[in-house]
């Protein structure tokens, strides 16, 4: 429909359609189109019990654009824009959403040929970190396919080295996306455990199952959901634990400040890292910063649990009885993408 050239199916030329998909499709998973809009979804977020949003400004290279001619002042100069001007609807406490191909094809490139930004893409990824930084809210650069992975990484720990080492409080600017799917994120994780350790910054971690099943070489994914929720459940576990396990190795005396986002909609998954956490109270063990992000729109009732367990937690402690459930709630659900991929 966005690439249509007849004017019935064109959302931009059928104000009929465009208003079907406005009332439907867009309404329930999107926050909105001007600042006005987003500022009420928010509100209403808020008002449920939501400790915080997600906003993305949803803006991608997919793969097969590789190719397009690209003006890379022009894409570069839009991300920046459209990215500030996200970061501003957002409040203190917030997170914001985006993936660095959405500088174009040129930054995709850069990024599958595991080069560095270009001085315009590390100018705007500078820009960005440090408005979030000024607004205490966080950023959540997502991952793409495996054959960028190695660019994105890279471009994403160079950021966390300067604005998580640098934070106030240990607060985490900027997390980076690992997902549970791949055979090879564990050691990816563990990898970079011991090099937020050596540097003396805060590693973020999202962790997400995985959105590209379709288009990954199969060899390097999973052979079965069951296998892909073992993974998830037990690289989740050594986050919240801090310490190793059968997936991470890190030694437990060896890990970095770490801040997690587990973004998910399966429900035994939630309910795992709530049983962790109130172990963990009961026992006087320090906490790792956790969130719970689900998409907004497609696992609200795994939302809504998180918020009712928030909610008891807040009345049992009031009544002065024990706060065992305290760190169960807390969830932040994403208006726009978290890429919480199941």
């Amino acid at each position: 429909m966005l690439e249509s050239r007849n004017p019935l199916t064109s959302i931009d030329r059928n104000p009929l359609l465009r208003s079907l998909l406005w009332h439907t499709f867009y309404r329930q998973f999107c926050a909105g189109e001007t600042p006005s809009q987003v500022a009420r979804v928010n509100a209403e977020l808020r008002a449920q019990g939501y400790s915080g949003v997600i906003l993305e400004y949803a803006l991608e290279v997919l793969k097969d654009a590789e190719g397009a001619e690209a003006n890379e002042e022009r894409d570069v100069g839009v991300w920046r824009r459209r990215m500030l001007e996200t970061v501003a609807m957002a409040s203190p406490g917030d997170f914001v959403g985006l993936k660095w191909s959405g500088m174009g094809p040129a930054a995709m490139r850069r990024m599958k040929e595991d080069r560095e930004p270009s001085a315009a893409m590390e100018e705007a990824m500078h820009a960005l970190c440090a408005a979030a930084r000024d607004r205490r809210t966080s950023l959540l650069p997502a991952a793409e396919e495996t054959w960028s992975l190695s660019g994105f990484f890279n471009w994403t720990m160079k950021m966390q080295r300067v604005y998580n080492a640098a934070a106030k409080g240990g607060e985490c600017v900027v997390y980076s996306t690992y997902q549970a799917y791949l055979k090879q994120t564990p050691e990816t994780i563990s990898r970079h455990l011991a090099l937020a350790q050596k540097e003396k910054f805060t590693l973020g971690l999202k962790l997400v199952r995985g959105a590209y099943l379709g288009s990954e070489e199969r060899a390097l994914i999973h052979p079965s959901i069951e296998a892909t929720h073992a993974a998830y459940d037990g690289i989740m576990a050594s986050l919240i634990r801090r310490e190793p396990n059968t997936r991470i190795t890190t030694p437990a005396d060896a890990w970095p400040k770490v801040s997690v986002v587990l973004a998910t909609h399966n429900a035994v998954s939630v309910q795992l890292a709530q049983s962790l956490r109130q172990q963990q109270l009961a026992r006087g063990e320090p906490l790792t910063q956790l969130s719970f992000a689900q998409l907004q729109g497609m696992a609200d009732e795994v939302s809504c649990t998180l918020i009712a367990a928030a909610k008891a937690a807040e009345e049992a402690a009031g009544k002065g009885q024990s706060s065992g459930a305290q760190a169960a709630g807390g969830g932040e659900q994403g208006c726009g993408g978290a890429d919480a991929g199941d």
